[in-house]
């Protein structure tokens, strides 16, 4: 039995809606083209990485159909399981230690979609800039210039909490 997990909320378009912990943003169906460096950003509670993308991964599936698999940087999340179960069907889950911000999910054998992770514990205007700059189009910049331009720092994402049991204060 997987943990309770909270809904994701998945929005099209960052510009006017808030940005709470949870969110993730897509941009493959509100451009005509996928030109940028990422096709969505993501914002985890926490470094609890069944609960946190469990409701990612159900929120994508219902709007890209099934998954096949999720790559992570190991460092970034605690635990490291091999796949999560998603409505019944097994979405692998691949490890590196590239320490980028990164994620990529793969639909099908050759459909990738690269994800800006926020990191768990940044502030909400922070995590907001650093969403919508991911999701331009055309943006070409890295995860890592992203996170520095929106202030976003390796301080900013220590001490994070590794479960939420209640909706965080923010």
């Amino acid at each position: 039995m997987l943990p309770a997990t909270h809904p994701v909320r998945l929005l099209a378009d960052t510009s006017s809606e808030p940005v709470l912990p949870g969110t993730a943003v897509l941009r493959m169906e509100t451009t005509a083209r996928r030109t940028g460096t990422f096709d969505g950003a993501w914002w985890p509670r926490t470094r609890d990485l069944k609960s946190e993308l469990s409701g990612l991964l159900t929120a994508l599936t219902a709007r890209l159909g099934p998954l096949a698999r999720v790559g992570l940087d190991a460092s970034d999340w605690d635990g490291s399981p091999g796949h999560l179960f998603v409505d019944g069907h097994m979405v692998r889950i691949d490890w590196s230690a590239v320490g980028d911000n990164t994620m990529i999910v793969t639909r099908g054998d050759q459909d990738h979609f690269l994800f800006l992770v926020i990191p768990p514990g940044t502030g909400i205007g922070p995590a907001h800039a650093a969403m919508v700059m991911a999701v331009q189009d055309d943006n070409a910049a890295s995860a890592e210039r992203i996170l520095a331009a929106t202030g976003i720092t390796r301080a900013d994402r220590s001490d994070v909490p590794q479960s939420s049991p209640t909706e965080p204060d923010r």
